[in-house]
């Protein structure tokens, strides 16, 4: 099981059929840690320059690092036969086994 955060909703038009439609993406989200350059001298000189870098404005500060999960396209019929209201920036719990996903509100935030 992951947790998964609704990323974008988009109004689009399904390729095959020209209906109207909907594309939903879900991205995993994680933290960068304070060691993301590689441990030792060279990841903390690294890091120092970032810093520096990102204090004048020339790099953007990264809070955390996007994953792409799963993008669904569905028909608004689709859509509402899904049964979830998604919102963005809301927190599921993807669950994948037998063949099947499963998304369930997440309890705690990311």
């Amino acid at each position: 099981m992951v947790q998964v955060r609704v990323y974008r909703i988009s109004s689009v038009t399904e390729p095959t059929t020209g209906l109207p439609a909907k594309q939903i993406e879900l991205v995993e989200v994680k933290q960068r840690g304070a060691q993301g350059y590689g441990a030792g001298d060279e990841g903390r000189m690294v890091q120092n320059m970032v810093n520096q870098l990102q204090s004048m404005g020339l790099v953007p500060q990264i809070r955390e690092m996007v994953f792409p999960k799963v993008t669904m396209v569905l028909t608004e019929s689709e859509y509402d036969l899904f049964g979830l209201r998604l919102d963005v920036n809301d927190v599921y719990d993807l669950e994948i086994r037998n063949g099947s996903l499963s998304l369930k509100k997440s309890t705690e935030g990311i």
